[in-house]
């Protein structure tokens, strides 16, 4: 990527107040040729034109598998194709990635709609090798819920998250609901505010510890999810004996998604630290 079509990319990504977070729309990838095996092809796992994922398998052996989790405060005018640049970029030094779309706010998603997706395109992974959740911004979100998803009781099933790395991540619901983030985007989300019981069930800042490793990677400057998301996060989960760790990087919020950023080569390097299982 030129630096001509960062610049394009990024203005894209910034304008307007109320559309603080990526701005492209749509569902990203194409279809493949292998749609039920364990090749690479866009995958379905329900009727829902939001419910695919878009699989990558790299030449030679995998690494373990990437589930990349776009953001866009959980509503229909984001789409994969945030996802897309990320998992090819990963699939291209070693892993499996698993580009995942699902229903968000406005096109069938919200509370449970949008959780029953990301567990459900979870469940698509396959092969041996550590299974980590990478998400940015409200993907951040779902990426650490997803790995304490099956502690709730609420969703069943066979695939365990063993890694989360969190972009920018909206790691705390209560406190993101309670300052407004992304013009009520929490509330969009649940329909409720903290006091309903179902906050429990998908507040990442509620189920500390988790058992698995995570990395919050942010920017001091990031104006459209603080960086105290992060550092409130990992401070509550260190106190609670969970691993969790704060990777600041430069770049605001955006450089996190740019594969060609000071940002992302950091979290090329948290991956290359992970042992395969």
């Amino acid at each position: 990527m030129d630096a001509s079509s960062r610049i394009g990319r990024r203005t894209l990504l910034a304008v307007g107040g109320a559309l603080p977070l990526a701005a492209c729309v749509g569902g990203g990838g194409t279809s493949g040729s292998d749609p039920t095996g364990s090749g690479s092809g866009r995958l379905s796992y329900g009727d829902d034109p939001s419910q695919w994922a878009q699989r990558q398998v790299p030449e030679g052996p995998s690494r373990g598998t990437v589930v990349v989790i776009h953001g866009g405060f959980w509503r229909a005018r984001y789409g994969a194709d945030l996802g897309e640049p990320l998992a090819q970029d990963l699939t291209a030094r070693g892993w499996t990635t698993l580009n995942v779309e699902y229903r968000r706010v406005g096109n069938g998603g919200g509370f449970p709609q949008t959780f029953d997706d990301v567990h459900a395109a979870l469940e698509l992974v396959q092969g041996p090798g550590p299974v980590v959740t990478l998400g940015h911004s409200a993907g951040g979100h779902l990426a650490a819920w997803a790995a304490g998803r099956l502690r709730t009781g609420e969703w069943t099933g066979q695939v365990e998250v063993t890694h989360v790395i969190s972009q920018a991540g909206v790691l705390d619901l209560t406190a993101a609901y309670r300052a407004g983030l992304g013009s009520g985007a929490v509330h969009d989300l649940l329909g409720v505010g903290p006091e309903d019981p179902r906050y429990d069930l998908v507040d990442p800042r509620r189920q500390v510890p988790l058992e698995v490793p995570l990395w919050a990677v942010h920017a001091p400057d990031d104006g459209q999810v603080p960086i105290s998301q992060s550092v409130d996060y990992v401070t509550a989960a260190t106190a609670a004996g969970g691993d969790a760790e704060l990777a600041e990087v430069t770049g605001g919020h955006f450089d996190l998604i740019d594969v060609d950023s000071a940002a992302w080569t950091r979290i090329v390097q948290i991956l290359d630290g992970i042992s395969p299982a």
